[in-house]
């Protein structure tokens, strides 16, 4: 007896084993009935749609059937332009953890070195009165600088003021008569530009309170009005001279970005005493004496 050539045989290669047979009388079983039991994959998926049978769960997108990921708002809008899309960048990426959520608007701030005080935008016509202020004194200075300096204005030059402080009693006028100059024109043209103004105040501080010691000596008692060696203008000077270093030179100064130009405090405090010592300590050892000789107990 022949066998039938398309039924296969056990020994074929590729061939399948015949299934063993269901003993009598035991139910039908399906695969859901066990749903922990290990099922076989498949080793060639014959629909790509669905996931492969397995023991463990689906993990990603593609296993569990979403869809693909939404693109960005920035990203359609792009391709709609017909722009390609930039990559992120470092500067560029968000930092957030969703797309669909902005940061929060930065606060504004103003791009100045300095920081705005209450009350600087109410000055009024402060910085104007200060401007003034500074090119009175400081033109002033600057009048009696050249005096000496060039001789302009009917001034004595060089040469005289330096005889006029040798008989003033003045000591060492080759070092005295320099710094004269030097502080009432150089400081004056500082004081008018309103640039380094508590030095610049404080050196045409301490020249005239020299000036007022030199003129208060000359004779005993207080000279304040006194006919020939009146002291009025030289305490009028002091007085403005110590007012632009304890006040600052305004905003309409070259010194408007510096903190002492509006909120002068304790540096301006100390150029002023620094003033003060600078003028006494000069006056004793260039001049000498007493020059409050007969004002009240001096």
């Amino acid at each position: 007896m022949t066998e039938k050539p398309n039924e296969p045989t056990a020994d074929a290669p590729g061939s399948t084993p015949p299934a063993s047979p269901r003993p009598a009388g035991e139910p039908v079983r399906s695969p859901f009935d066990s749903p922990t039991e290990q099922f076989t994959a498949t080793t060639v998926k014959t629909d790509v749609t669905k996931p492969e049978l397995t023991k463990e769960p689906p993990r990603t997108d593609e296993e569990l059937g979403l869809d693909p990921e939404v693109p960005l708002y920035a990203e359609m809008k792009e391709a709609i332009n017909g722009t390609a899309p930039t990559a992120p960048t470092a500067d560029t990426a968000p930092t957030y953890a969703f797309a669909s959520i902005p940061p929060a608007p930065g606060g504004g701030t103003e791009p100045t070195t300095r920081i705005r005080r209450r009350g600087d935008e109410r000055r009024g016509t402060l910085d104007l009165g200060l401007l003034l202020l500074r090119l009175v004194v400081g033109g002033t200075f600057i009048y009696h600088g050249l005096q000496k300096a060039a001789g302009w204005f009917n001034g004595p030059g060089y040469d005289g003021i330096r005889t006029a402080m040798e008989n003033g009693g003045w000591k060492h006028v080759d070092i005295a008569a320099p710094m004269l100059i030097a502080g009432e024109l150089g400081g004056g043209i500082l004081v008018a530009l309103g640039l380094a103004t508590p030095l610049a105040a404080g050196a045409v501080l301490a020249v005239i309170i020299d000036a007022w010691l030199w003129k208060q000596g000359m004779a005993p008692g207080f000279q304040y009005k006194a006919e020939k060696v009146s002291v009025e203008l030289e305490s009028v000077l002091a007085g403005a001279a110590a007012a632009i270093i304890l006040t600052g030179p305004g905003r309409l100064a070259l010194d408007r970005g510096r903190g002492w130009a509006t909120r002068p405090f304790l540096g301006s405090l100390a150029a002023l005493v620094a003033a003060f010592a600078a003028a006494v300590l000069t006056y004793i050892y260039l001049h000498g004496g007493n020059p409050l000789e007969g004002v009240g107990p001096f």
